[in-house]
């Protein structure tokens, strides 16, 4: 018994689900270089992550006649899930493959508090897939700007 409870407290806090990243802990994982750009849209707004080499990896989407929000990452494959870690909360959500687009989307009610935890989130948010590795990357303040234009 107490070795148990002894490898219960060793144990992974990553869930051990479909979409959960291979790295364990992301709160030291550093973020890949690149850039966020903000574009406002016809119904909305979209702040993109686009890595040092210019490849879009992850959109974040408003969309306001919904008051949806969009999370879009780059994917070479289908997946059920996407699965969305921050500093405060992680998050397992359904998504949808677009082979034409090559992304993996999900989506979330735009005053869904989880926004706010990936706004907030200290240093990094990471975004993984079918089990893979995680794109880590920093939160800057579009994202915070795309979630608010969903919610006024």
């Amino acid at each position: 018994m107490l070795l148990a409870t002894a490898l219960a407290l060793t144990a992974d806090a990553t869930p051990n689900v479909a979409g959960s990243p291979t790295a364990s802990n992301l709160e030291y994982v550093q973020p890949i270089a690149g850039d966020w750009s903000y574009s406002a849209r016809v119904d909305g707004s979209e702040a993109t992550f686009s890595n040092s080499a210019g490849q879009a990896q992850l959109t974040i989407r408003c969309t306001r006649s919904t008051r949806r929000i969009s999370l879009l990452k780059a994917a070479a494959s289908a997946s059920p899930t996407l699965w969305v870690w921050t500093s405060s909360e992680r998050m397992s959500l359904p998504a949808t493959y677009d082979a034409a687009s090559a992304r993996l989307s999900a989506d979330v009610r735009a005053y869904d508090p989880f926004l706010d935890a990936i706004a907030a989130s200290r240093g990094r948010i990471g975004f993984s897939s079918s089990g893979l590795a995680a794109l880590v990357i920093p939160p800057w303040a579009e994202v915070g700007r795309v979630i608010e234009d969903c919610r006024i």
